[in-house]
């Protein structure tokens, strides 16, 4: 029997916990089952209770107070011993029907996702490759903010795609927290993001920006964050980046605003197709209420 389920990456700060609240309540609201489970082991609020959180068989906070260890290192040796016991996650995933779609909530570190296998290994074990037969998607969150900044944007665009290579399932990018830049950035320029290109790096105004700060301050460190941010080395890479992904053509994005119930339904509506959650549902029978008209005429 399958299984069906949503993997909601991205990094620190794009909003991952928040749109898993506002995807729960759009399920719950549509009558949906939903399995929600936190493998952040340093998350500690929640608009909904997860039914399973990984902190029930480890915490950030007590590997870096017996181990010695930083937020980081912490957070990678937390993966490794989920790992070592999977069974937390397969008792608890395995008696769910087709009917559920489990919403997995990961923490932002880049590292788990491009350093190390660690993230791969659990898609391994959830996926039908593993013991789990979950149709898995990937949900990959970027906020929106970043297209104020070009060479941010497509740093974070740079790590969607590698995540996108490395795990091997389905895959949505979502532009998260699109009220923030609404009023501040125009629909038209907008647009421009959703299937990234290098010509966005041509008319970067944060990059004419850092080229005046940089021509009218003559003493500058030439070592310093800001002039380097402005050096031709810097565009060069941008620029390379930038190629990199048109070379690959992967990555396009949706866009979300939590507060909008339209929006999340719409992100619903990719994830569903992805993972082909609707084609696996047993036709809904008859309520008992309805009376047989045949029924009926006999009586």
């Amino acid at each position: 029997m399958s299984k069906f389920g949503t993997l909601v990456m991205g990094p620190a700060g794009a909003g991952k916990t928040t749109f898993c609240a506002a995807l729960i309540q759009h399920l719950r609201l549509n009558k949906r089952s939903c399995f929600y489970i936190n493998l952040d082991p340093a998350a500690e609020e929640f608009a909904y209770e997860p039914d399973l959180d990984i902190k029930d068989l480890i915490s950030l906070e007590d590997v870096m107070e017996e181990m010695g260890l930083g937020p980081n290192g912490g957070l990678i040796y937390c993966f490794e011993f989920l790992l070592e016991n999977l069974d937390f996650l397969s008792e608890a995933i395995d008696p769910l029907t087709e009917e559920y779609l489990i919403v997995i909530d990961m923490p932002g570190q880049i590292e788990l996702y491009t350093h190390i296998p660690v993230v791969p290994n659990l898609v391994q074990h959830l996926t039908r490759g593993g013991a789990l037969n979950v149709n898995l998607c990937a949900a990959y969150l970027l906020e929106s903010t970043f297209v104020v900044d070009r060479a941010k944007f497509f740093a974070g665009t740079l790590s969607a795609m590698s995540a996108m290579i490395l795990l091997e399932i389905p895959h949505i990018n979502i532009l998260s927290k699109m009220d923030l830049v609404k009023g501040s950035v125009p629909k038209r320029e907008l647009r421009r993001f959703i299937d990234p290109d290098s010509s966005l790096l041509d008319d970067d105004p944060s990059d004419s920006k850092r080229t005046m700060i940089s021509a009218e301050d003559n003493d500058a460190d030439p070592l310093s964050t800001e002039s380097m941010m402005a050096g031709g080395s810097f565009k060069r890479l941008n620029k390379a980046v930038a190629r990199l992904i048109d070379d690959f053509s992967m990555v396009s994005f949706l866009q979300l605003n939590v507060q909008n119930e339209d929006s999340v339904g719409a992100i619903l509506s990719y994830i569903d197709d992805a993972i082909q959650y609707h084609e696996a549902q047993e036709p809904r029978e008859p309520n008992d209420e309805i009376v047989d008209w045949e029924d009926s005429a006999v009586s």
